[in-house]
């Protein structure tokens, strides 16, 4: 797979400008009410969009953005199905779903084909978020599968039909992987058709980064020759210090455009807001970190719009 190495954005983007620390922090706020109010759609896509989130680097906000990145969508009136494939659960526990052992889910999806529209359950914070629950029984999935038929396509088979049928309104799906190269993993990697990969802003941060390139060009040679890693966002941005600001620049320079202008900044109130079963979005609706998503999503949505007389959604 080529990586693009197109220059920087024209347009500055947020969260890197030079002045000092604070001014940067209060005026990373100000940009973005201003950029949310003026330019504020939430467009649909021509066709619905299956995302993968995936860095098998653990603590880079993988869940964390999955989940967000969902509930801005829902809230702003797009159909979002998040699909849970981590065993730990901890995107069900963001959106307040329940997930104890013997819940249906992606579980039995993968293992005993049960159709999504069975295990789905609905966000009882922001009603347009579906969401597929993981539980401790996922655990043992990776070793079960190994001796199952079409074993890399099981999650692809179960979205295509829920897509096809009950789920035929669904804008987009994001899937959440656990911190691996595993089978879930793979499983997601077929499924999807998009790969988002959330990459922290300090040092280590392309650690690993080429094994995770790698293994999604075999899955392109292989099982899914339509997967695109078509979006990078940065996260745990610190707005206050010159390494994030190298590393954002570093990601930005070897990636180019597939990254997206908005970074998300590190913040208590997004890690505060699982504890209280909640995404960001509604946890801290106003806080840097909800508009922060609200603006990373809405640029995902602006890059694959729908046409203009297919109408949209504010």
């Amino acid at each position: 797979m080529t990586i693009p190495t197109a220059a920087d954005f024209a347009e500055e983007p947020l969260g890197t400008s030079a002045s000092t620390p604070l001014a940067d922090q209060a005026g990373y706020h100000v940009q973005l009410m201003e950029r949310l109010a003026s330019t504020g759609r939430y467009e649909r896509p021509r066709q619905t969009r299956v995302f993968v989130v995936a860095n098998q680097k653990g603590g880079v906000g993988k869940t964390t953005t999955s989940v967000n990145l969902a509930a801005a969508m829902a809230a702003r009136g797009l159909s979002v199905l998040l699909i849970d494939l981590d065993p730990q659960g901890n995107a069900s526990t963001a959106a307040a779903i329940p997930h104890a052992s013997g819940t249906p889910g992606t579980y039995e999806v993968l293992l005993d084909e049960l159709p999504i529209d069975q295990a789905v359950q609905t966000s009882p914070d922001v009603p347009g978020l579906r969401v597929v629950p993981a539980t401790i029984d996922l655990a043992g999935a990776e070793i079960e599968l190994v001796m199952l038929e079409q074993r890399e396509r099981r999650l692809r088979k179960a979205i295509d039909t829920y897509l096809a049928g009950p789920g035929r309104d669904v804008d987009y799906v994001f899937i959440d992987c656990p911190p691996s190269l595993g089978l879930l993993t793979v499983n997601a990697m077929v499924a999807a058709r998009e790969v988002l990969i959330p990459i922290q802003c300090e040092y280590y941060a392309l650690e690993g980064l080429s094994q995770l390139l790698g293994n999604i060009e075999l899955v392109q040679q292989h099982l899914n020759s339509d997967l695109d890693v078509s979006t990078i966002l940065l996260t745990m941005h610190d707005a206050r210090t010159n390494l994030s600001s190298s590393v954002a620049a570093e990601v930005r320079g070897h990636f180019g455009d597939r990254v997206l202008s908005t970074a998300i900044p590190r913040s208590v109130r997004i890690s505060e807001a699982p504890g209280y079963q909640q995404t960001i979005i509604t946890y801290d609706p106003n806080s840097t970190g909800a508009l922060s998503y609200l603006e990373a999503a809405r640029e995902i949505t602006q890059r694959g719009a729908a046409p203009a007389d297919q109408g949209a959604s504010s």
